[in-house]
């Protein structure tokens, strides 16, 4: 597969992930108040709120061909995609989440969350693991 070809699947397979997070959330009892808010500095994939909180969570997706290799991978405690949420992304969300805070004058509680998507789009498949309230 072409780098350029490679990008553009990754590209599809987040916004898939995206969907999936969006949709969970949903029947959660969030509230999606915003999606990919870009600043030059980074990206909030999901703003949500439930109950007086709001909820910066960041999606992270990884694909398998199928549901065995998926399986396998996950009894085998491979690469998990929360895994990719490392200090120096947490340093950039933290940036855009400021903006957005100064954006829409927000000065109540709100914490950020982890959504992992594994997907097995041939299936139409997915596992969402929610990890909440992330500190580094």
């Amino acid at each position: 597969m072409e780098p350029s070809s490679k990008k553009h699947n990754n590209k599809l397979i987040g916004n898939y992930g995206e969907e999936i997070a969006a949709n969970y959330l949903k029947k959660q009892g969030f509230v999606i108040l915003s999606r990919n808010y870009l600043q030059k500095w980074g990206e909030i994939d999901i703003v949500a709120r439930r109950t007086d909180k709001v909820h910066f969570v960041e999606v992270k997706t990884v694909s398998y061909e199928t549901k065995e290799l998926l399986r396998s991978s996950v009894s085998r405690g491979t690469w998990r995609p929360e895994d990719n949420v490392h200090p120096y992304k947490i340093k950039k969300l933290s940036r855009a989440i400021e903006s957005w805070l100064m954006q829409f004058k927000y000065d109540g509680e709100w914490q950020i969350d982890v959504l992992a998507v594994k997907v097995v789009t041939r299936e139409k498949f997915a596992t969402v693991k929610y990890i909440p309230n992330v500190i580094f």
